[in-house]
């Protein structure tokens, strides 16, 4: 018994259990306690060169996609990518000194963020930041001084908000005009911004920046977007003289989650981005820019699945049924969130008949620590391995500690072999920084 489910690095092997980048599950849950996230390397890996050739053979020289690492962000990862001689992008300090940590070449990270410190700036181009992706006047006049300080001339992006609606879920779309991120160009904001970075001395404006949003399955926003990116473009060289050489179209290809989701072919989306963009530039007589994407979700959230213990069953007649287990919304607030789908499985016995509906509760001490509700799953007992599928993106980098909780462990998944990139927490970790 072979049989994929929802993507082909998870199967039914022949005594039952599920199986994930060829290991054992069970076996995994045994050695490493629950719960335990597993990473797939190969899966990632795959991923990543899937975008880095289609960017390559679309787009101007240098083009490739950058990392977004805030969707998942240990050290391993970041050498992962480098390996892969990709870049990356990230939204904090923090993230800068893991990366920093893991040996990653600054000179292809980008830092994102609408609200950044002077002391992430300072922090940034103290360890040679590749570019900033600038968000606000008050950024870039800080971004100026602090390069003037350090006797550098520091290439930045501009971030734009073109104003789209991607018809995604509210809270993960960010390319509209009122969003807190980036200037809007159809405000005018989006050209003054311009004109501010063209004078300043100690940056260089690169290009610009857009992100529209996440867990996008069409391909028709990428295309408006590139659009008015690109008539922005145009429309600067014309207006300042200016014309820009890099543009990051960000990032947001959605997932497959459940079977239900469809399946996105994400060569096919760049070749056609790809043609759109070459045609584009070609009418309006500018030179084919360098370009970045920025995918986090679609490279790593399928090569991801997360572990639990249950611990109980509870059948509450006329209602529904309890199934608790040992994790929850600390290490996947995703379903409190968002009402995230995700695919589950009673990993000890894959290969059962899945008839008993059920809510996935966490452990928590709150109502609303849920996984998933309207679940078939064969009647799970205390003991069995619950396994949550396509959680490599937005579940380990989001966790927390509440209810001093400790977050689980990383197991990545390479070659056969097992690689524990994150020891799980200890008691001692919860009160490292108690005075």
């Amino acid at each position: 018994m072979d049989t994929k489910i929802v993507h082909s690095n998870v199967t039914v092997g022949e005594n039952g259990h599920l199986l994930f980048a060829g290991a054992d599950t069970v076996s995994l849950a045994e050695k490493y306690g629950t719960p335990v996230f597993l990473l797939d390397d190969a899966r990632v890996r795959t991923r990543v060169r899937e975008y880095k050739e289609a960017m390559a053979r679309n787009f101007g020289e240098g083009s490739m996609p950058l990392f977004a690492s805030k969707s998942l962000s240990f050290k391993e990862i970041y050498r992962m990518m480098a390996e892969e001689g990709i870049g990356t992008d990230i939204v904090s300090s923090g993230e800068l000194f893991t990366a920093v940590c893991a040996g990653f070449p600054m000179e292809r990270a980008f830092f994102h963020g609408n609200n950044k410190t002077d002391f992430d700036i300072s922090y940034a181009i103290e360890h040679r930041i590749g570019y900033f992706i600038v968000d606000s006047i008050e950024e870039l006049t800080l971004i100026d001084e602090y390069a003037e300080k350090a006797g550098i001339r520091q290439k930045i992006l501009l971030r734009l908000t073109p104003g789209i609606d991607p018809h995604t879920h509210q809270k993960i779309s960010t390319g509209g005009v009122d969003s807190k991120f980036g200037s809007a160009i159809e405000t005018g904001l989006a050209k003054k911004m311009t004109k501010a970075a063209l004078s300043k001395q100690s940056v260089e404006l690169c290009g610009f920046h857009c992100h529209i949003g996440s867990q996008i399955f069409e391909i028709e926003p990428y295309i408006t977007a590139a659009d008015i990116m690109l008539g922005f473009i145009a429309d600067m060289r014309e207006e300042f003289g200016f014309t820009a050489k890099i543009l990051n179209l960000g990032g947001g290809f959605g997932v497959r989650y459940v079977e239900s989701d469809p399946e996105i072919n994400i060569t096919a989306n760049i070749d056609a981005i790809g043609a759109h963009v070459r045609a584009l530039c070609a009418q309006k007589e500018i030179p084919l820019p360098t370009i970045y994407m920025e995918p986090g979700r679609s490279i790593v959230a399928d090569a991801g699945m997360t572990l639990y213990t249950v611990g109980s069953v509870k059948e509450i007649e006329g209602f529904k049924n309890y199934v608790s287990i040992d994790g929850g919304m600390t290490d996947n607030p995703r379903y409190t969130l968002y009402q995230s789908a995700y695919t589950i499985r009673i990993a000890n016995r894959a290969d059962e008949t899945a008839d008993f509906c059920c809510t996935v509760g966490g452990r928590c001490c709150e109502s609303g620590d849920l996984i998933q509700e309207n679940v078939l799953l064969p009647k799970p007992k205390r003991g069995d391995i619950l396994a949550v599928l396509v959680t490599g993106a937005y579940n380990y980098s989001m966790a927390s500690n509440y209810n001093r909780v400790t977050k689980p462990p990383v197991v990545v998944l390479r070659d056969g072999e097992e690689i524990l990139a994150v020891r799980r927490e200890r008691f001692e970790d919860l009160v490292a920084c108690d005075i």
